[in-house]
């Protein structure tokens, strides 16, 4: 079994902020995958279902993004995983918007969720990083995560949910580069590979200049011939 977590914080008010695009994340999966009913445990609420091969359990914290680790740490213990099968979805200051990463271990570069996840089951989880860019100075920074997307982002934002869902059974089989190019397909998709034919250049009018002829090698005498043919 496979956990996945995306951080966020309880309520109707915080739905729509930046900070908790990792519920949208996990929302989008569930939705799109099939998966059953939400469900009160763990002090959070979880999904369950399958992606591909995997059994995966999908779990929102109930307990605030600074007490995340305490609904993680229980549904770890419960059902006897590793950190290793952990998946936390979460929101990165450092990543422009619409920018994903994955990331295998590492800090939590003072992100209040994960500085809470790596304090119960350690810091051998994997991450997905979800760019939501910087608002530039760090005393704005919590005001930023704590408002709500714009409406110019909403098209960038849908893009990365559909990817984020469209590659989750790679994610769930372990496979990070088949998931970041199923994310690269909704956020940048391949441009046509057919060019629009190249243009005339243009006379001194702006009239499409005529081709130049080809010069004529023909000898007087094949000239002559060729009018009374």
């Amino acid at each position: 079994m496979k956990l996945f977590v995306g951080l966020g914080n309880p309520g109707g008010k915080y739905a729509r902020n930046r900070h908790n695009i990792g519920f949208m994340a996990v929302d989008r999966i569930a939705g799109d995958h099939g998966f059953g009913p939400w469900k009160s445990k763990f002090q959070g609420q979880i999904a369950e279902g399958r992606l591909g091969s995997e059994k995966v359990l999908l779990l929102k914290p109930g307990t605030f993004m600074n007490r995340s680790g305490q609904s993680v740490g229980e549904a770890m213990r419960f059902y006897k995983l590793d950190s290793t099968d952990v998946t936390v979805l979460h929101d990165e200051l450092d990543l422009a918007p619409g920018k994903v990463r994955v990331k295998a271990g590492g800090g939590h570069a003072g992100h209040n969720g994960l500085r809470s996840v790596h304090d119960h089951i350690g810091a051998a989880y994997d991450r997905v990083r979800l760019g939501i860019g910087h608002p530039g100075r760090k005393e704005l920074v919590s005001g930023y995560v704590l408002h709500d997307f714009a409406r110019a982002d909403e098209d960038w934002l849908e893009d990365v949910l559909r990817g984020v869902s469209d590659g989750a059974p790679h994610l769930a089989a372990g496979d990070g580069g088949k998931f970041m190019n199923a994310v690269a397909l909704r956020t940048a998709p391949p441009r046509s590979s057919t060019t629009p034919k190249a243009k005339a250049p243009a006379g001194a009018a702006g009239r499409p200049t005529a081709p130049e002829a080809e010069p004529d090698t023909r000898s007087a005498m094949q000239k002559l011939l060729d009018k009374f043919r």
